[in-house]
C-alpha cells in the first residue's frame, strides 16, 4: 500500500519532516551552523565530489533549510524547492540561469518594480531582451514569442493592478514551443494556486510575504523540477550566494503551519472591505479578482481557490488626494509588504514601482491615485471603520 496522501492543511504542519531523524524533537531544530565537519578526509573528498550525501557548508545546504525546502515542494506539488535570502534573490537566481546574451524574456503586462529594474539591467548589462505582453490569448502571445525568447514570466495576479493571466492557456502555447514558464505566486500562496498544475514550469516566492505571514523575515523560494532546481542551487544560488540564514529558514517553518487559516481570514476580510469599497463615492475603481465585475473574473474561479487578500483601488482625485487619504489612516499602517498580520498600505507610482518610468508606469495601468491595500487579520470591522475615517476626511 502506497503512502497515504494528506490535505493540504495537514501537509503544512508536517510533510518533509521526521522527527526521529532529528532526536525526536517535535518541532525542526535550528541548526545554526556555518559548516558540518566531516568523520575523515575521504568522506570530505566524497561529499564534495557528490558521492556521498550529507552536508558541507551552509551555503550549500543545511539541514534546518532543507526542511523548508521540502515542505514548500509538497505544498506546490512540484519536485524540488529552492530557499534564498529574499525574494529578488530568487527572481535573479532564475532568470540568470534561464538566459544568456542575446535571450529574450516575454512578461506579463505588469511586474514588481524590482522584477522592472532586474530586467532592465540584463537588458543594459548583458544584452537580454524583454518585452511585456497582455497575454489575453493563444493566437497574440505566439505571435510574441520570438525566435530567441528562452522564459515566459508571469505575475498573476498582477503587481498591483490586480490582473490576471490564464495560466493553462500561456502554459500550452509554451510548452508547445519548448519555452519554460516562471510564475511569481507571491499574491496568492499554494494555499490560494499551484501553477505547476497547470503546466507552468517553475514558481517564485517572495516567502517575505504569505508564507511568512509575520513581517519577520526576508526570504525566497523557487519550486519546479528537481533537474532544473539542481542547476540553479549548484551555479546562480551558489555562485552568486544568495543564501537563506538557517535563522530565517526556521521562522518560516514556523510560520507557514498556520498558512491555511491565515489564508482564509485574509480573504474573507478582504470579501467584506471589497464591498464596502465598491459603494463608496470617494472611490473611483476597485481591482479585487473575486469581484464579479472583474475583467479576468473568469480567469480566477478557473485558477484561484480563494480571491486573495489584496485589494486595489483608485481615489478620486489626484496623487495629493491619495496622500492625504493615507495620512489620515490611524490603524492601517503605510508599508510596502503584504501578507502580514497587519493591515497595510502602499503607493506603487512612489513607492514599489518608482522604478518604473513613468510612462511604462502608466502603460502596465499604475496612476498616481492607484493604492495597494494588504488586508490584515484584524476585525474586518475595524479596518472599515479606518477607511471609512479617512475617506471622510479628503
Amino acid at each position: 500500500m502506497g503512502k497515504k496522501k494528506l490535505r493540504f492543511e495537514t501537509e503544512v504542519i508536517h510533510s518533509s519532516y521526521r522527527p526521529n531523524e532529528h532526536q525526536d524533537s517535535l518541532v525542526p531544530p535550528l541548526y545554526q551552523t556555518s559548516t558540518f565537519t566531516f568523520a575523515s578526509a575521504e568522506q570530505g573528498e566524497s561529499r564534495f565530489a557528490g558521492q556521498e550525501e550529507g552536508f558541507i557548508y551552509s551555503r550549500l545546504g543545511n539541514p534546518t533549510v532543507k526542511i523548508l525546502e521540502e515542505r514548500i515542494a509538497v505544498l506546490e506539488q512540484g519536485e524540488a524547492g529552492l530557499a534564498f535570502s529574499s525574494g529578488m534573490a530568487a527572481v535573479s537566481a532564475v532568470l540568470v540561469a534561464l538566459t544568456k546574451t542575446g535571450d529574450h524574456i516575454l512578461c506579463s503586462k505588469g511586474v514588481y518594480g524590482c522584477t522592472f529594474g532586474l530586467l532592465e539591467l540584463l537588458k543594459e548589462k548583458y544584452g537580454i531582451e524583454h518585452d511585456f505582453s497582455l497575454m489575453e490569448s493563444a493566437e497574440a502571445l505566439g505571435q510574441e514569442i520570438r525566435p530567441n525568447t528562452v522564459c515566459i514570466y508571469i505575475e498573476t495576479p498582477i503587481n498591483p493592478t490586480m490582473k490576471l493571466v490564464d495560466l493553462e492557456m500561456v502554459a500550452e502555447v509554451a510548452n508547445n514551443k519548448g519555452i519554460p514558464v516562471v510564475v511569481d505566486n507571491t499574491f496568492c500562496s499554494p494555499y490560494i494556486q499551484t501553477p505547476l498544475t497547470l503546466g507552468c514550469d517553475v514558481v517564485i516566492h517572495s516567502a517575505t510575504k504569505y508564507i511568512c505571514g509575520h513581517g519577520d523575515v526576508i526570504a525566497g523560494l523557487v519550486i519546479g523540477k528537481k533537474d532544473f532546481i539542481r542547476q540553479v542551487s549548484r551555479t546562480t544560488q551558489k555562485d552568486i550566494g544568495g543564501i537563506i540564514a538557517p535563522f530565517d529558514a526556521w521562522l518560516l517553518l514556523r510560520g507557514i503551519k498556520t498558512l491555511p487559516v491565515r489564508m482564509e481570514r485574509h480573504c474573507e476580510n478582504a470579501i467584506k472591505l471589497y464591498e464596502f469599497m465598491k459603494r463608496h463615492p470617494k472611490i473611483e475603481r476597485v481591482y479585487f479578482p473575486g469581484d464579479p465585475e472583474h475583467q479576468d473574473h473568469s480567469i480566477a474561479k478557473k485558477q484561484m481557490k480563494r480571491p486573495g487578500g489584496i485589494i486595489s483601488f483608485t481615489i478620486k482625485g489626484t496623487k495629493e488626494t491619495a496622500q492625504q487619504f493615507m495620512n489620515q489612516l490611524q490603524l492601517i499602517k503605510i508599508a510596502v509588504s503584504l501578507g502580514d498580520a497587519e493591515t497595510l498600505i502602499q503607493h506603487p507610482a512612489t513607492m514599489t514601482h518608482a522604478v518604473v518610468p513613468e510612462e511604462e508606469r502608466r502603460k502596465m495601468g499604475i496612476d498616481h491615485t492607484l493604492l495597494r491595500l494588504s488586508v490584515g487579520l484584524e476585525a474586518w470591522e475595524d479596518i472599515q471603520e479606518d477607511l471609512e475615517q479617512a475617506l471622510d476626511r479628503i
